[in-house]
């Protein structure tokens, strides 16, 4: 059934003509189609990245800290400052997906998880999701245990000055990361619940 709250469709979908793949490997495939615009324009090729879906939490400590991670992303050449994050291996469940990656990135763990919801990535040209978690009273129970390709950083973050770095451009984190910021800001006004109702969000 139809969400009513949800707005109609009014451009028709592209009709794809044709479709192959370049490249395929564990971590994304390269598909290239040739597709008629409504209008009849035809477009070939029309490259879009399939990706398995991506993972991301907001990691909050007792003491209303964000946890953070610092890791180089060769695609934009430099450090980031990041959630938590990562993907499920093969069939694995999102959620037990989350509380691996953070266990294995930061070595912190929670037993008080909530699904914040999930955004498209990049819809002109990437067919996955990023779902957003919050993990609440979060503690550092073990040491990280990182991949072969990683290096990662933990750092750990007063709320309001995290807030405030990324307001005032001193501190900047992926986009999809700032959605799970505004996922946050719903699920707190939705639940009501007094610890993030303090964030200020």
């Amino acid at each position: 059934m139809a969400d009513a709250r949800k707005p109609t469709a009014t451009v028709a979908p592209w009709q794809v003509i044709e479709s192959k793949y370049s490249y395929r490997d564990r971590w994304l495939a390269l598909r290239s189609d040739t597709v008629r615009v409504s209008n009849g324009t035809v477009l070939s090729p029309y490259h879009v990245l399939e990706f398995p879906d991506w993972i991301c939490v907001i990691a909050l400590t007792p003491d209303c800290e964000i946890v953070l991670i610092e890791e180089y992303r060769h695609g934009v050449g430099r450090s980031s400052f990041e959630l938590p994050c990562g993907a499920p291996d093969d069939d694995e469940n999102l959620l037990d997906a989350m509380k691996r990656e953070l266990r294995e990135e930061t070595g912190y763990a929670s037993a008080e998880w909530h699904v914040l919801g999930s955004s498209t990535a990049n819809t002109g040209r990437q067919n996955n999701r990023v779902h957003s978690f919050l993990a609440l009273d979060v503690r550092k129970v073990t040491e990280p245990d990182f991949d072969a390709g990683e290096v990662i950083a933990t750092h750990v973050v007063p709320w309001r000055t995290f807030l405030a770095d990324l307001a005032e451009g001193r501190r900047e984190i992926p986009g999809l990361h700032l959605a799970a910021l505004w996922q946050l800001r719903a699920f707190a006004r939705a639940t009501r619940d007094p610890r993030l109702l303090t964030l200020d969000l």
